[in-house]
């Protein structure tokens, strides 16, 4: 179901989809786009990409050993875990995200949004009501990534930290105020940007990952029978003696893959090769010699009857612990960084695909588009993490929160890709049935033993998930209402210059800017222009801001300009959804299609909506209010679409909806 703009500011959420042939989009594989040397590349992707997936050792082994549900220490729990960690990361990372989904790119753009946005535009009747289903099912696994974004911070943190209490008990009342303090500085810096600090992303997780591995790699070298848990074996036989309680610890195996998603909703950033590369030659060797390592030790302990409290620091030397501390500090601020910048770049997606009111986004890079700040999102992450870490106090209460969101967005993208090689790329059912069916086999039942956390804490990601899903769809349901009354209110514009013809106004100098959400017919803001000022400028503009299914229209493709007669223009400026639409530097490129808009002389004419719930919308009346107030709230079209504040004038109008 597409959606139409308000009249007074359509953004890319707001055009008539219908009415306008977007730029075509892709759904064949794509070679990766990165350009320069590809190890360099790859060790710059290990900060972005790798940030959260590396690390995960802090925890994984911990709640599946110490956590409220935790097995014993024996030979065959060890193994079993380690098996199942191992034969986790191998299915679900190595091979669904790197060897199949990174190849489902849309222009080289990856995640969830870019998957939904290459499913065909035109099928038939039957795949149009599946397609619907489809659409939102990936918008609810959208909606998981926020909840996802909120823990990764907290819990990787906080992690990191409580490494403080392996070097010395004095300092556990000093690990939430410093976890605190860390999530407070790293939000407070997002304004200034990711580019001076994302220079030392890559070496910093080098060092990381070169750490990891040679501290696991010393207990393997103690144990090398702790290899045998390559053996898919070890994870059966872990079922056949655990019975229920191994179900319930696949809802801690599940943290190993915890950033699997951001493999794929990076790829734009390096390309596909890059990742591959530093996946299989670094990040992959690094947490199985670590993961293995502390399978080692738990055994080497158990057999000398000691208890293992923390298996990752227990590994590291004692003089070494503090520098531990700080380093994985460092990495989890890293991994943290690319859980945020995620919210940001996903925020800007579903405002420009319709699923969300505009919101503010700041470039803070001018060379790099993809770097942005939207404030109002990193307040809510903020307030949110903080919350998290003074509620949940210990990593191991808050890992029960953690697997519900990541395992739903995996599941999602699996369906969402099933419906894309089967609709877009014609494979046969045959071929794409089973592989899908196995990576929905691992992620369903991690998705279901998660959920067994749910009164731990599961249940916050799966409330904000709703919540925000909730509000996405009003959203776009709304404005989609909201387009239909403007299409019925508005007129032919050809029928508005023969009446202009035949009743011509009074004329000044200048131009005048009219946002339209429709590319056809004639924006109601401007007829209410007409019907109390009863004046025109000389020239006048019917701009709309198209938005197209794929992350980027080429700067060439962007503009259509129209001349339809009488000083009238129709401009049409298709932007992706990863682009964010500029009203004077579109007027200013518009000046190579002949149409010239001296800034000095223009002024822009938006509606502001007063919304009424009392109207015939089949809308529930609590989605009425919910978007009303949402839409009261919305950034103004003025800030959004860096229209100059003073040079602006809003005409009311009331609407029921």
């Amino acid at each position: 179901m597409s959606d139409t703009a308000k009249a007074e500011a359509p953004g890319p959420q707001s055009s008539s989809s219908e009415a306008v042939k977007e730029p075509p989009s892709t759904g064949a594989p794509s070679r990766a786009h990165s350009t320069g040397p590809l190890w360099p590349v790859a060790v710059t992707a290990l900060g972005i990409v790798y940030g959260d997936i590396g690390t995960s050792p802090l925890y994984t082994i911990k709640e599946c050993f110490n956590g409220a549900h935790a097995v014993a220490a024996t030979e065959h729990n060890v193994l079993g875990v380690l098996s199942l960690v191992f034969w986790s990361l191998t299915i679900v990372v190595t091979i669904k995200y790197l060897g199949f989904i990174m190849k489902a790119d849309n222009k080289g753009e990856g995640g969830i949004f870019a998957l939904m946005a290459l499913i065909p535009h035109k099928l038939d009747a039957r795949s149009e009501k599946i397609k619907g289903v489809i659409l939102l099912l990936a918008v609810f696994g959208a909606s998981l990534l926020y909840g996802d974004g909120i823990i990764t911070p907290s819990i990787t943190v906080l992690s990191a930290v409580e490494g403080l209490n392996v070097a010395t008990r004095a300092a556990e009342h000093l690990v939430v105020p410093i976890t605190v303090g860390v999530l407070i500085g790293l939000f407070m810096v997002q304004r200034r940007g990711t580019k001076g600090i994302g220079r030392i992303f890559g070496p910093v997780m080098l060092v990381w990952f070169f750490a990891i591995s040679m501290t696991g790699l010393r207990y393997i070298v103690r144990d090398p029978d702790i290899l045998r848990a390559i053996n898919p074996y070890w994870g059966f036989e872990f079922f056949r003696q655990n019975h229920a309680h191994a179900f319930i610890i696949l809802g801690s195996v599940v943290l190993c893959i915890t950033g699997a998603e951001a493999l794929y909703a990076d790829m734009g950033h390096f390309g596909a090769r890059p990742i591959r590369a530093s996946w299989i030659g670094l990040v992959f060797p690094a947490l199985l010699l670590n993961y293995f390592g502390q399978g080692g030790l738990l055994l080497e302990n158990a057999a000398a009857g000691l208890p293992t409290a923390n298996p990752f620091y227990d590994m590291v030397p004692q003089p070494l612990i503090v520098p531990m501390v700080i380093l994985a500090t460092m990495a989890a601020v890293i991994a943290s960084q690319a859980m945020i910048s995620g919210a940001f770049s996903l925020t800007r997606q579903a405002v420009s695909l319709g699923y969300c009111p505009r919101m503010t986004i700041v470039h803070t890079s001018e060379s790099d588009e993809g770097q942005i700040f939207v404030p109002e999102v990193n307040k809510a992450l903020m307030v949110a993490c903080v919350g998290l870490v003074l509620f949940f106090q210990e990593s191991s209460k808050l890992a029960a929160a953690y697997g519900i969101a990541v395992t739903g967005t995996m599941c999602a993208t699996s369906v969402v890709y099933y419906f894309v090689v089967t609709r877009t790329w014609g494979w046969s059912p045959l071929k794409a049935v089973p592989l899908v069916a196995t990576f929905l086999f691992f992620e369903l039942s991690f998705f279901s033993s998660s959920m067994l956390k749910m009164a731990d804490g599961g249940w916050f990601p799966l409330v904000m998930g709703l919540g925000i899903y909730i509000l996405m769809t009003t959203w776009k349901r709304g404005r989609f209402e909201i387009g239909q009354r403007f299409v019925k209110q508005s007129m032919p514009l050809e029928a508005l210059l023969d009446d202009l013809t035949a009743n011509p106004p009074h004329r000044v100098r200048g131009t005048a800017i009219f946002m339209a959400g429709s590319p056809k017919g004639t924006p109601p803001v401007l007829l209410h222009h007409l019907k109390h000022n009863q004046i025109l400028h000389r020239q006048v503009v019917l701009l709309s801001i198209i938005p197209a299914d794929m992350p980027s229209v080429p700067r060439e493709e962007q503009l259509e300009v129209t001349d339809c007669g009488q000083g009238f223009f129709r401009v049409l400026a298709h932007y992706g959804f990863m682009q964010t639409p500029n009203v004077p530097l579109i007027l200013k490129e518009c000046r190579k299609k002949g149409l010239v808009c001296e800034p000095s002389t223009t002024s822009y004419y938006l509606g502001r909506e007063t919304l009424l719930t009392n109207g015939k919308s089949t809308m529930m009346k609590w989605r009425k209010t919910l978007f009303a107030f949402v839409s009261r709230n919305a950034l103004p079209a003025t800030s959004y679409f860096g229209i100059p504040a003073g040079r602006v004038v809003e005409l009311g109008m009331q609407m029921d909806l």
